[in-house]
């Protein structure tokens, strides 16, 4: 049974389908980062309202903090806050 065939998104090469590329649905490494560079650049895009700017807030862009006074704990995760150093 042969492999179903597609399109690559970025540059429209016919690509097979199976696991057999690890770039799938792209062709190569190369169309994988380019499609990416594109999303991080916001040439694509999911269409819908734009997200309202937190900085043109009335507060300043702050949240309101009442839950952390009423007792709620803030659910940071404090790993990320880890730093890498070499010297351990």
């Amino acid at each position: 049974m042969t492999a179903p065939r597609a399109k690559c998104p970025t540059c429209g090469r016919p690509i097979e389908w199976s696991p057999a590329n690890p770039w799938r649905p792209f062709c190569t490494e190369r169309c994988k980062l380019i499609d990416l560079g594109a999303w991080l650049t916001e040439r694509h895009a999911i269409p819908g309202d734009p997200l309202p700017d937190p900085d043109d807030s009335a507060d300043g862009g702050d949240r309101d903090r009442g839950d952390r006074d009423r007792g709620e704990r803030d659910h940071h995760d404090h790993r990320d806050d880890r730093t890498h150093r070499s010297d351990r």
